[in-house]
C-alpha cells in the first residue's frame, strides 16, 4: 500500500483513498507441453519451405499467452493466421527481390532496401496494433493507439548512422582487392567506418528511448492509457553500464589473448590458452553483455510503465536471468539443440514472473465500468490491411 501516491491519486484523507491490488504475473506452461508444438511447428515449416512459419509463429504465441496468468486470469490471444501470412508474404518478398538483385543490380538491391527502411516505422506500428488488437485479459482486448508520425519521429534519430552506412556500401567496392585503392584511402575508410560505428553507438540510447516512449506510451486497456516515464538519460545510463560490462568482458579475453599470443611459438598450452580465450569470448559476451542488459531494460521500461490506474512492477535479477541462461545453454549443447523449447519456457517464466501489475480500485468494478463505456468485450478487432503482423 504504500505505492498509493504513485498511482495518481490526489492527496487526501488516507481513508478516501481506494486499495491497491498487485496482481501477480505466472507463467504455468510446461517446456513438455511446448516441446510436441515446437516439433510439429519445425517440421510444418521446413515440408513448406517457410510457408507454414506465420501459422507457426500463431501457435507459439497462443500457447505462451494462454500459459501467462496476470492474476488468476490468462491473456487470450485471437489473430487469424492467414492476416499474419499475409505480413509474412511482405517481408518475404522484400527478401527475396533484395537477395536477387544484390549481386546482380546492386543500385536496384540498394532501392528496394531503401524502400523498406522507409516503410518499417509504419510496418512496426502495423505489427503492434496487429498483436495488441488481437490479445485479451478477462474478454476486454487491448489497443494500440500510437499514431503513425509518432512511429517515424521515433526512429528519426537513426537517420544519421543508416546514411553513412549507406555511404560506406556505396564506397565498398573501391577498396576490393586489385582495384587500386591505396594504403592511405583505406586509411580513410577505416576511420569513416570508426566514425559511422561512434554515431550510431551515441545515437542508439537516444533513439530506443524514444521507441520505448513511443511503444510503451500507446497501450491501452480498459480506458487506460498507458505511458513511460523514463527519460533519454535512464537510458544512456544503461548504454554506458552495458558499455562498462562490455569492457570488462573484452579485458577478461584481452589479457588471456595477449597471454597465448605470448607462449604460443614456445608451447602448445600457448596455443591452447588462445583458443580458449576466443571460446571464452563467445561464451562471456552474451553471458554477461546480453543477460545484464536484457534485465536491465526490462526493469527499466517495465518498472516505468504506468497508467492513471495501473502500473507495473520488474524486479528481474541478472544474476538469476544469468543462471537460467547459463543452464540453458549447456542442456542445448548437450541435447544438440533438442532442448530448445524447454529453454523457451524457462527462459519466459523467469522474466514473466519477475513481474507484477498494480491496479487502484476493484479490478472488478474497473472492468466492468470499462465495458460499459468501451466497445471492449472480445468484439470486432479486425483492422484494415495495415493491422498485420510482421513477425515483430
Amino acid at each position: 500500500m504504500n505505492h498509493i501516491d504513485r498511482l495518481g491519486e490526489a492527496p487526501g484523507a488516507p481513508d478516501a483513498r481506494p486499495p491497491v491490488q498487485t496482481l501477480p504475473i505466472r507463467f504455468t506452461g510446461s517446456g513438455s507441453e511446448y516441446f510436441r508444438i515446437w516439433i510439429v511447428n519445425l517440421l510444418l515449416v521446413l515440408v513448406t519451405f517457410t510457408l507454414y512459419w506465420p501459422f507457426a509463429r500463431a501457435r507459439r504465441i497462443a500457447y505462451f499467452q494462454n500459459n501467462t496468468l496476470v492474476g488468476d486470469d490468462p491473456l487470450g490471444f485471437h489473430a487469424n493466421p492467414w492476416k499474419m501470412f499475409r505480413g509474412y508474404l511482405v517481408v518475404a518478398l522484400f527478401g527475396l527481390a533484395y537477395g536477387v538483385t544484390s549481386e546482380t543490380a546492386p543500385l536496384v538491391a540498394g532501392a528496394i532496401f531503401l524502400v523498406f527502411a522507409l516503410l518499417w516505422p509504419a510496418l512496426w506500428r502495423a505489427s503492434l496494433q496487429f498483436r495488441l488488437r488481437n490479445t485479451s485479459w478477462r474478454g476486454v482486448r487491448l489497443s494500440f493507439e500510437g499514431d503513425l508520425k509518432g512511429a517515424y519521429l521515433a526512429f528519426a534519430p537513426l537517420l544519421l548512422p543508416v546514411l553513412g552506412f549507406v555511404a560506406l556500401g556505396l564506397s565498398a567496392p573501391d577498396l576490393a582487392p586489385g582495384e587500386g585503392a591505396s594504403p592511405e584511402e583505406r586509411r580513410r575508410m577505416g576511420l569513416l567506418f570508426l566514425g559511422v560505428m561512434a554515431l550510431f553507438a551515441l545515437v542508439m540510447p537516444w533513439c530506443l528511448a524514444r521507441i520505448k516512449q513511443y511503444q510503451h506510451g500507446g497501450y491501452r486497456f480498459a480506458g487506460e492509457r498507458t505511458e513511460l516515464r523514463a527519460g533519454v538519460r535512464q537510458f544512456y545510463g544503461l548504454g554506458l553500464r552495458t558499455g562498462g560490462v562490455m569492457l570488462l568482458v573484452v579485458l577478461i579475453v584481452g589479457a588471456i589473448a595477449a597471454l597465448g599470443v605470448g607462449l604460443a611459438g614456445r608451447t602448445a598450452a600457448g596455443v591452447l590458452m588462445l583458443s580458449g580465450a576466443v571460446a571464452l569470448g563467445y561464451l562471456l559476451f552474451p553471458m554477461l553483455v546480453v543477460t545484464h542488459y536484457t534485465a536491465a531494460l526490462q526493469n527499466l521500461v517495465w518498472q516505468n510503465t504506468r497508467s492513471r490506474n495501473t502500473r507495473f512492477r520488474s524486479g528481474l535479477g541478472f544474476g538469476a536471468l544469468a543462471r537460467v541462461t547459463a543452464v540453458n545453454w549447456l542442456l542445448i549443447a548437450l541435447t544438440l539443440g533438442l532442448y530448445w523449447p524447454f529453454a523457451q519456457v524457462r527462459l519466459a517464466r523467469a522474466r514473466l514472473e519477475a513481474m507484477a501489475l498494480q491496479v487502484k480500485g476493484s479490478v472488478n468494478d474497473w472492468l466492468a465500468h470499462a465495458q460499459r463505456r468501451d466497445v471492449g468485450p472480445l468484439g470486432d478487432a479486425v483492422g484494415d490491411f495495415f493491422g498485420i503482423d510482421m513477425g515483430l
